[in-house]
């Protein structure tokens, strides 16, 4: 599946109602990405006590910028999924090696592909790319329904 590392500190640990939640997955850029990723989140987020419409949009929004960084990010390095859960928000980051900056497309009705940026714009609260010495980041934030 991947490396999960749970960040979060000792004592919201063992707070029984504690919503923060800071971990994340590593993952090889490979097909079955995006589904364990969404799987990986979901699960995170549930055991978060988030609720409502936000899974379906975290959901879909993770599987979408994974398959992006699977699809345009070297093919033999890691990619790496970051969920941070507080009590307003849900942010996932997605980290991969690749270079170039991720642009919002406005593919032809008919093209196969090409919606997955537009999807992120349109369904987050805010989203943005962060660059770094070794690939970049994108990332979004949805508001936490509980």
């Amino acid at each position: 599946m991947g490396d999960v590392r749970d960040l979060r500190s000792a004592a919201s640990a063992r707070r029984a109602d504690a919503h923060v939640v800071d971990a994340q997955l590593v993952v090889e850029a490979e097909r079955s990405a995006p589904r364990t990723a969404r799987h990986w989140v979901m699960r995170a987020i549930a055991e978060a006590g988030v609720g409502g419409s936000a899974n379906q949009v975290v959901e879909l929004l993770t599987g979408e910028l994974v398959a992006n960084a699977v699809v345009h990010g070297p093919p033999d390095r890691s990619v790496t999924v970051r969920v941070r859960i507080d009590a307003t928000v849900v942010r996932v980051m997605v980290s991969d090696a690749g270079g170039g900056v991720p642009t919002v497309g406005h593919p032809e009705p008919t093209a196969p592909s090409g919606r997955g940026l537009a999807l992120v714009e349109a369904l987050s609260s805010d989203w943005g790319t962060l660059g770094r010495p070794d690939g970049k980041t994108v990332w979004f934030e949805v508001p936490a329904d509980d």
